[in-house]
């Protein structure tokens, strides 16, 4: 294994388990660089957009979960696979892509979400 890789694979993890948990600020203190691009359309860009978002999920939703279930990293980007649970059950599954600059920081996220469905045309499950 790359010890490179290994290392953003789990700052991604850890960036993205302590925003969720509540402290969004804290998470880009530490594991974001000096700008942050964000290509989520839900979400401002820059450092001070992340941390709205999240900290508006944390207090309207605190009880949602997220379970991380795959992180595959190749030079500077790492994609997050994960597990949410929101409020009255309701399940997404995301992909979360983090580039990182030569320092190790996060510097760019791409994502893409979607709702588990009740019904599936296969027995695969998304999980």
């Amino acid at each position: 294994m790359n010890s490179k890789t290994d290392d953003l694979k789990q700052r991604a993890f850890t960036f993205y388990q302590t925003a969720f948990a509540g402290d969004p600020r804290g998470a880009v203190e530490s594991y974001v660089g000096d700008r942050y691009i964000q290509h989520n359309p839900q979400v401002s860009d820059g450092k001070e957009g992340f941390i709205a978002y999240f900290e508006r999920m944390h207090r309207e939703y605190p009880e949602k979960s997220i379970k991380i279930l795959r992180a595959v990293a190749e030079g500077n980007l790492v994609a997050l696979h994960t597990h949410q649970v929101w409020p009255g059950n309701e399940q997404y599954v995301t992909m979360d892509f983090f580039r990182f600059d030569d320092a190790g920081k996060i510097v760019e996220h791409w994502d893409a979400l979607q709702q588990v469905p009740g019904e599936m045309a296969h027995g695969n499950g998304m999980i």
